[in-house]
């Protein structure tokens, strides 16, 4: 019962703190940690430790999962270089260079240790893309931290457990290699394959509560293998989630999207407010024993003031390779050599035209010359997606600006805390590196998270971006949606839901009149054309599953019009249920 009602406690006080943190202007992971911090003080709150198992297997995963689903395909294709190097490159730097510094200012720990401490440090918090998307910030630099701030937990995570596996058996280099090249090769085979079953289970699954009580548990059949295996669970939901996220469109009914989409949100909402909470019930007793193993905080803080400074100093570093590097992907030349290859595609399909409508060749012959037209066709989606592509560089260029907002948008929160609590209770020192992983946590968060909407303003940069997709956008998007129920229903290719043909008359009323019924219609004519609507908004889908592919629109634009389209499928189906 007593532990029941600290759930039940818990929940509403995340929910409340969550509520109320924007209207007195502080993050609220600050106002959790608060709360835990000033209940742990009172006299008759036991001291607090929670098993770090349950932070790795209970909460991580499917935190990890849930940001992983809501990734945006198409600008994290595009920048997959570059989040890649932020989330990889980046935190392997960082936490090399603040294991040789915690080696040498921390009398005993080792590297191996020092690396772990250095990879708990290294990922940044989701909280600074939900600071950006308020601010106006560019959508390439929202894409691109959060991006990196999904994998690098992964790459942190897998890290920090072969450093800690390297400190029960021994440093070698290369057997520390092998195990982080094991660890992530397994969990993206696992994760994919997971992933995969995920959509063709749950889309065979009807019953809406029966398909969201499943996807609970991928993460979980995600981690739980991959871990069985030797590999890194986390990084295994992570992969999930990006498969499952991709294949929702074209896979799941409209119910079970928009009942991800909430239950995943409450579900991130509470195991992140779960984290902070925890980690200010830890406080009191960490605080107790650095008092009295190094007579006082100042020797911790003093570590992490180093660490953060290393950390951004790295980071500063890094970025700014890393934005000369995006300057060259929009040069003009590279457009240039395109468009010429463009041409000679141009020229190699008009001469097999030629060979298949002049020379009238024979069966093989004609196929050969038929599967070279297929290849050929597939070139020229692939270039046509890369000129967008450098289209999309070359309208969102990043300069030193943005460049700017980047290294210091990578603040510490939810994962460095949780990480540090997974280290074994037996590891020397523990306190000691936990507490510094806190003060990293809680000064970034505030340093950082406080300023960054005020050098977002010096630098000029808030209103580069929306929260969503432009009106021009949108609308054409829609018209490629509506060009495709149009073909379709000239080709009638549209069916009823019992697979019967409509009259022609439905179709030539519905031809002038999509958007909704004429009142004048008889209930009969009136429920056709209802059929026909709900048929045309799956052709519709169909197209704007195609058009994911290309390049051509934006996430923010494929996602809003999924959404349109599912709220037109579920208002036209309560509408026809209310007839029968």
């Amino acid at each position: 019962m007593a532990t029941l009602l600290i759930v039940v406690v818990a929940v509403v006080v995340i929910a409340v703190a969550t509520a109320l943190a924007p209207r007195v202007n502080v993050a609220g992971p600050l106002v959790l940690m608060a709360i835990g911090l000033g209940v742990s003080v009172l006299p008759f709150v036991p001291a607090w430790e929670i098993d770090p198992e349950w932070i790795l297997v209970g909460i991580l995963p499917p935190l990890l999962y849930s940001a992983a689903v809501q990734l945006p395909a198409v600008e994290f294709r595009r920048d997959f270089g570059p989040i890649a190097g932020l989330s990889v490159v980046l935190v392997v730097i960082s936490s090399l260079v603040l294991g040789a510094v915690f080696t040498l200012l921390i009398p005993g720990i080792g590297l191996p240790l020092g690396i772990a401490l250095g990879a708990i440090l290294s990922p940044t918090d989701a909280v600074a893309t939900s600071i950006a998307k308020r601010l106006g910030l560019s959508p390439r630099v929202v894409t691109m931290l959060d991006g990196e701030s999904l994998l690098n937990d992964a790459t942190a995570l897998v890290l920090l457990r072969t450093a800690v596996a390297a400190i029960a058996g021994g440093f070698a280099f290369g057997d520390a290699v092998g195990a982080f090249a094991w660890g992530v090769a397994i969990a993206l085979v696992l994760g994919a394959g997971v992933g995969w079953l995920n959509l063709r289970v749950r889309q065979w699954v009807a019953h809406p509560a029966a398909n969201t009580a499943l996807s609970f548990t991928v993460p979980f059949l995600a981690y739980l293998p991959t871990e069985a295996l030797g590999g890194s669970g986390l990084v295994a939901a992570v992969v999930a989630g990006i498969v499952t996220g991709q294949g929702a469109a074209r896979r799941f009914t409209p119910e079970q999207r928009m009942s991800d989409h909430l239950n995943w949100r409450t579900i991130e909402l509470l195991l992140e407010g779960a984290v902070f909470l925890i980690m200010g019930l830890e406080l009191k007793e960490i605080v107790r024993a650095n008092l009295e193993e190094h007579e006082g905080i100042w020797y911790a803080a003093s570590l992490a003031l180093a660490a953060l400074g290393i950390t951004l100093a790295v980071r500063a570093a890094y970025v700014s390779v890393l934005i000369w590097g995006q300057g060259r992907r929009a040069h003009p030349r590279l457009r240039q050599r395109a468009d010429a290859a463009g041409e000679r595609l141009e020229d190699l399909e008009a001469q097999l035209n030629r060979r298949l409508t002049a020379d009238a060749p024979g069966d093989a012959v004609g196929a050969r010359v038929r599967g070279q037209r297929r290849r050929l066709g597939w070139m020229r989606r692939r270039l046509t997606r890369l000129m967008r592509d450098m289209d999309y560089y070359r309208d969102s260029p990043l300069g030193w600006r943005h460049g700017t907002v980047i290294v210091w948008a990578g603040m510490r929160g939810v994962v460095t805390l949780a990480a540090a609590q997974t280290l074994p209770r037996e590891t020397p020192d523990r306190a000691l590196l936990i507490f510094i992983a806190f003060l990293v946590a809680v000064l970034s968060l505030t340093l950082q998270g406080l300023t960054l909407p005020w050098v977002v303003r010096r630098l000029g940069l808030s209103g580069e971006g929306t929260d969503g997709p432009s009106h021009q956008e949108q609308h054409a998007l829609s018209a490629e949606l509506q060009a495709a129920a149009a073909a379709a229903m000239a080709a009638e290719d549209v069916r009823r839901r019992d697979g019967e043909a409509f009259p022609d008359s439905v179709v030539e009323r519905a031809s002038a009149r999509l958007t909704r019924p004429p009142e004048d219609d008889d209930s009969a004519r009136a429920h056709d054309l209802l059929e026909l609507r709900l048929a045309l908004i799956g052709v519709m889908r169909e197209r704007l599953v195609e058009l994911s592919r290309d390049g051509r629109f934006s996430t923010a634009a494929l996602r809003h019009a999924l959404a349109e389209l599912d709220a037109d499928q579920l208002s036209l189906e309560l509408r026809l249920d209310g007839e029968d």
